[in-house]
């Protein structure tokens, strides 16, 4: 499921920002979500892993797990991201592990942390998603 990911009656684009900085999925189920992005290209300016990327990649995982969660007919909306910025990343990849820590019916919460290519921990993030019926097209 490298570019697209199951979301309640079908299935979606991983969206316009998380495929311009080149987002994959590994994995995708409601309990857990594994991608990975590259790390050329989403540098700031001293070659370093930019933190918002870093938030990109928590919140595409997580909001792929929460839209799995919500199920048809039912959407996810991120409403709170918080993330701590462990370490610098310089070249390859990072991947991400969203795991979820609460699925109710109007929220849905992960825990992603994301690790660099020797196993280190680069950052860790938060994200609850609000649940909604779709709306009506």
């Amino acid at each position: 499921m490298a570019a697209r990911i199951l979301s309640g009656e079908g299935i979606e684009s991983r969206g316009d920002l998380a495929k311009a900085m080149g987002v994959e999925y590994l994995e995708v189920s409601a309990e857990r979500v594994v991608g990975r992005m590259p790390v050329k290209g989403n540098t700031q300016p001293y070659g370093l892993l930019h933190g918002g990327a870093s938030c990109v990649l928590a919140e595409t995982l997580g909001s792929a797990g929460s839209a799995m969660h919500a199920g048809p007919g039912r959407i996810a909306v991120g409403i709170e991201l918080n993330a701590t910025h462990h370490r610098s990343a310089t070249e390859g990849y990072v991947t991400g592990v969203a795991t979820r820590a609460h699925g109710g019916r109007t929220l849905a919460t992960y825990d992603i942390v994301i690790t660099d290519e020797q196993d280190r921990r680069v950052c860790t993030a938060r994200l609850t998603c609000m649940l909604r019926d779709a709306p009506a097209t």
